[in-house]
């Protein structure tokens, strides 16, 4: 029978990899600067001010890049609770440090996205932020999940934020915001290699362990979902419009990352581990 380790042990484990890791995202992560990509010479008051409340013939969005952006900087938003659910798991050394980055990372993001969207009037302002009071009220909160658990859910997640990204620059919507948008999918991308990393790392730790972890978190994957502004679900919406689609993940984010962590290809699990083998490929 295969060794199981504690989320303690395994913290102790894996921290050499996390700080390797952690230098490297950091060499390799785009220092961008969410002020250079606003154009703030389109700017003007609001009535409060002086100046003119937003209409809706203000915005120049499509319907397609308006839910996109909107449903990136509501998720973005609600950041503080993404925060405590990454932080109460990996609050010690480097995996600390690196909530610490990811946390920044995550913040520059929805600075950019608000900036542009409160700029260029491209969404009614007053609806969005009641729909972020109301978004961060009700918070964010995982199920009890152990270690490997919350890295593969993150690897996943940060995935599937990386193609609704790549989706919404494909849109071609303007320069600004295929722009935008790519410097967010870049950086989910990146995101998504260090869990990914880490998930391959206590992989080769301990096996069974390991795919049974990621099994249970493909079973119960879900992305991150808000209520839209005038009603609705971001799910439903993002789909209909060709920005994500849950009905796809099997191909796009599972698929990509069973494939690199060769979970068909592996010669270590047990016969519970060729068990749970079997039934992710189910699954997936």
């Amino acid at each position: 029978m295969q060794k199981t380790l504690t989320d303690r042990e395994l913290l102790d484990s894996l921290a050499d990899e996390v700080e390797t890791n952690l230098r490297r995202h950091i060499e390799v992560a785009e220092g961008w600067q969410p002020h250079e990509q606003v154009p703030w010479s389109d700017g003007r008051n609001f009535a409060f001010l002086g100046g003119e409340d937003w209409t809706p013939e203000q915005s120049e969005l499509s319907d397609t890049a308006r839910l996109a952006l909107t449903v990136s900087v509501l998720v973005a938003d609600n950041l503080p609770s993404y925060h405590r659910e990454l932080g109460k798991h990996l609050r010690t050394g480097p995996w600390w440090r690196w909530v610490g980055r990811w946390t920044a990372e995550e913040n520059r993001h929805e600075i950019m996205i608000r900036n542009y969207l409160m700029l260029t009037r491209a969404v009614d302002p007053v609806a969005l932020e009641r729909a972020r009071m109301q978004h961060m009220t009700d918070g964010f909160n995982r199920p009890p999940m152990h270690l490997i658990d919350v890295l593969a859910t993150c690897a996943f997640e940060e995935a599937a934020a990386a193609i609704r990204h790549r989706n919404t620059a494909a849109i071609g919507e303007n320069p600004i915001v295929t722009a935008m948008a790519e410097k967010l999918a870049a950086d989910d991308e990146l995101q998504a290699e260090f869990f990914a990393v880490l998930v391959a790392a206590a992989l080769d730790l301990v096996p069974d362990q390991a795919v049974r972890a990621i099994a249970d978190r493909v079973a119960d994957f879900r992305v991150p979902h808000v209520d839209l502004p005038g009603g609705g679900s971001s799910d439903e919406a993002l789909a209909e419009a060709g920005i994500y689609d849950p009905a796809k993940e099997g191909e796009l984010v599972f698929k990509p990352l069973l494939q690199r962590w060769n979970i068909f290809s592996r010669t270590d699990f047990s016969e519970e581990g060729e068990k749970t083998r079997a039934e992710l490929a189910h699954l997936a």
